[in-house]
């Protein structure tokens, strides 16, 4: 990104219960470095019922955001661009893998937990390196100057249908099987994420989000939320607002990162959300800004 230095990244993320749940299953991480150039949001969407999808979804996010945390030390500053993303990668590959393992173990002699696991779905920034994770049907969009482009393919029956050319998109979007995932975290050993990795090369918008706000909001509706709304990181609220309107059946997260060259875009917002007992029509969402 020679020509984008230096780069700027803030970040901004909410969860919510939605309109139906009792509980809030989805967790959601995100954190801009205020001294380097890094930033990364989580988003996991847990299921099994009785608490299991919460603790699922917290593992997972606590254990990535927790890797995370730890990458940018002295030894990491000091190794080549290439060995840096490197670096990143084998940290994604390792914190999905003990995510895996602690689900698993957490689900061993306790029955309420028997069914619990979690999709997730990762990004990091390190200067002009995006790197992506996930497992299910949790995305992650890039938006720019050249439109929306999504960066994951679900891990999901009605995916491999519209791929095998059995449904078309549009079907997708309202069949009774879309939201049975092939591939979750907590299932079994080895775990098998998808990861891939850009070079960014303009400002863009990086948006991860659970199918709570995928299943009312086709990728035309997102890409219009992110290019009409400023400041860019409030889009989070818009789209907060607009699946709760459309019915809200699920939870709902969604996480921004904003990467630019322009320094007064960088109002550094890294939220960690607590669902609290849901009240109707509420903002059911403790925010805490970290500086």
């Amino acid at each position: 990104m020679t020509d984008m230095e230096p780069i700027w990244l803030a970040v901004n993320g909410r969860t919510d219960i939605g309109q139906v749940r009792e509980e809030n299953e989805d967790s959601i991480r995100c954190h801009a470095d205020s001294d380097h150039p890094f930033a990364y949001v989580v988003v996991a969407d847990g299921m099994g019922g009785y608490s299991g999808g919460s603790t699922a979804s917290r593992i997972a996010a606590d254990t990535l955001q927790s890797q995370l945390n730890h990458l940018i030390d002295p030894t990491f500053l000091s190794t080549s661009p290439e060995q840096q993303q490197l670096t990143l990668r084998a940290a994604l590959i390792e914190g999905i893998g003990k995510a895996n393992r602690e689900i698993i173990q957490a689900k061993q002699g306790c029955a309420q937990f028997a069914q619990m696991g979690t999709t997730l779905v990762a990004a990091a920034v390190w200067q002009d390196f995006l790197i992506v994770a996930h497992i299910g049907d949790s995305r992650a969009y890039l938006w720019n100057n050249y439109g929306l482009q999504r960066l994951t393919r679900d891990h999901s029956v009605v995916q491999e249908m519209v791929d095998s050319g059995q449904l078309t998109p549009e079907q997708a979007q309202t069949s009774q099987v879309r939201n049975h995932i092939t591939r979750a975290l907590g299932v079994s050993e080895p775990v098998e994420a998808t990861i891939n990795s850009w070079t960014l090369k303009e400002s863009a918008l990086l948006l991860l989000c659970s199918d709570g706000l995928t299943e009312y909001m086709s990728d035309h509706t997102i890409e219009r939320v992110l290019a009409t709304y400023r400041p860019a990181l409030e889009c989070v609220y818009h789209f907060i607002e607009q699946a709760n309107q459309r019915g809200g059946r699920d939870n709902i997260s969604a996480g921004i990162i904003e990467i630019s060259d322009r320094k007064e875009s960088a109002v550094e917002i890294s939220d960690t959300p607590v669902t609290l007992t849901p009240k109707p029509k509420d903002d059911i969402t403790v925010r805490k800004s970290q500086r």
